[in-house]
C-alpha cells in the first residue's frame, strides 16, 4: 500500500539542520504517526513523501520557505517584566529558554520563547524555533494502512505512534 490521502503512515527519520545537528527524530520504537493529506504536518513534507511504500527510504531537504518560514526579526518583541507579573506568571517561569503564552492584537493565542531579559524588559520571540532553518529529512516508511473513519473524524492517528483516548 502505497502513501496517499487519508492513508495512516509510520515513520522513523531523523531531522537534520544545516549545521548538522539534530532536530527532531522518530524511531520504529516511537515512530511519528499521521494522516496524509489532512494537514497535520508541513504540506511539502507529505509531498515528498505522496507514493511511498513499507521499506522505502527518503532524504529530502525543505526550505525555510517550505517548512516554518522566514526568520522574522520585527516578531520579536520588549515586554516589562512586569506585564508578566501583573499577569499571574510565576517568578521561575519569566527565564531565557522558557516559552510563554499570550495572544496577538486580535485575541489569537500564539507563544513566544524568552530569549534575553534586559533589567525590567523581557525579549520575547515569535518565530518558529526552526523558522529560517532549512530541514533535511531522512528517514525509512515503517507502515501504511487505511486511516480508520475514527481516526479520520478526529483527524489524528489512534495507536501506535500516537495517542489514545
Amino acid at each position: 500500500m502505497k502513501i496517499s490521502r487519508n492513508k495512516v503512515a509510520l515513520l522513523g527519520y531523523t531531522l537534520t539542520l544545516e549545521d548538522g545537528s539534530i532536530a527532531d527524530q522518530a524511531d520504529a520504537q516511537h515512530p511519528l504517526a499521521y494522516i496524509q493529506g489532512v494537514g497535520m504536518l508541513l504540506p511539502a513534507f507529505e509531498s515528498q513523501l505522496e507514493g511511498k511504500q513499507v521499506g522505502d527510504k527518503f532524504n529530502f531537504t525543505l526550505s525555510a520557505e517550505e517548512g516554518y518560514g522566514i526568520y522574522y526579526p520585527e516578531n520579536v518583541a520588549e515586554f516589562p517584566i512586569a506585564m508578566f507579573r501583573q499577569a499571574g506568571f510565576p517568578e521561575e517561569a519569566i527565564e531565557v529558554g522558557a516559552y510563554v503564552p499570550m495572544q496577538d492584537d486580535q485575541g489569537q493565542p500564539l507563544d513566544g520563547e524568552i530569549v534575553e531579559i534586559e533589567g525590567d524588559m523581557v525579549i520575547v520571540d515569535f518565530n518558529h524555533p526552526l523558522a529560517g532553518e532549512k530541514l533535511n529529512f531522512q528517514g525509512e516508511i515503517l507502515q501504511v494502512r487505511e486511516a480508520t473513519q475514527e481516526e479520520l473524524s478526529h483527524g489524528h492517528v489512534h495507536g501506535a505512534g500516537s495517542h489514545n483516548h
